[in-house]
């Protein structure tokens, strides 16, 4: 199949899906959805993949909660999933949550074929289908993260301190202005960082055009910059954001160990508020 964009729609899908491998990672921080929700009813041949296990390493203060899966792990769940070298992925969640983002970014660093179902398994508008699908044994590589998609905190402090980098925070307002902040060592964001929530790219339900979003990314200096990087709480989320920057041209960056890591070091710099605030060199 040829090279398909981050973004595929409900029609595309329905067109399509026979030729792709279709994954169900239906998420909630909260611990709310469970394989149950997918058993009673997901796309038709989509088949449930565990996201926590699948996206993200063993969570520690000093990589985060969602640090990068070791390669062979990674490839050998895939495998497992039915999702070879050559595979077409298609990945969905339940719409806006930014799981089916971190997936589809991880795969596309890679070089494979992959896309997020515009809008999650709420934008689907065909049949639903409650078996229990078994995924076909694969063949997957074992392929190394690429350094180039990825950043840690002192290559981030690095470049804030030396290059025209466009920073952004994809979690919601209130987290990233520190308030009720219930999950990370501390509230607030890292200082300079842009919010851009994943709500901030929908317009019902499904990611605005290209054009509207091109504009809205051009207002904070994107395409001038030297260095863009998106990160979250998690290093979830912020894929939605680079998703979308891919679209718009840009090969921007994950900051992996996100908020949950940098909060966690006291000696990093923080900021709350609603705006961005100054950055200290």
């Amino acid at each position: 199949m040829e090279k398909i964009t981050p973004f595929v729609s409900s029609q595309w899908l329905a067109e399509h899906g026979d030729h792709c491998v279709i994954l169900d990672v239906r998420y909630a921080l909260d611990g709310s959805l469970t394989k149950q929700d997918y058993l009673g009813g997901h796309v038709p041949g989509a088949v449930y993949a565990d996201f926590p296990s699948l996206s993200g390493g063993q969570a520690a203060p000093d990589k985060g909660r969602s640090p990068l899966p070791d390669p062979a792990d990674f490839a050998a769940d895939l495998a497992a999933l039915g999702v070879g070298d050559d595979s077409t992925v298609i990945v969905y969640d339940q719409g806006g949550s930014g799981a089916a983002s971190r997936l589809v970014y991880m795969l596309r660093t890679l070089g494979d074929n992959a896309a997020v179902l515009d809008g999650g398994l709420a934008a689907w508008d065909g049949p639903l289908d409650t078996t229990d699908v078994t995924p076909h044994l694969s063949t997957r590589s074992v392929a190394a993260w690429p350094a180039e998609r990825f950043i840690d905190a002192d290559e981030l402090t690095h470049l804030m301190n030396t290059s025209n980098t466009v920073l952004f925070d994809a979690r919601p307002e209130d987290r990233y202005a520190g308030v009720n902040e219930t999950v990370d060592a501390r509230p607030g964001h890292i200082p300079s960082a842009i919010n851009l929530p994943v709500t901030a790219h929908l317009a019902g339900g499904v990611t605005k055009d290209t054009a509207t979003l091109k504009d809205e990314y051009a207002a904070h200096g994107t395409f001038e910059a030297d260095n863009v990087i998106s990160y979250c709480g998690s290093g979830v989320a912020a894929c939605y954001n680079l998703l979308v920057l891919e679209q718009l041209g840009v090969a921007g960056r994950l900051y992996t160990g996100s908020w949950s890591q940098w909060s966690s070091d006291p000696d990093r710099q923080g900021a709350v508020g609603s705006e961005p605030g100054t950055w200290s060199k």
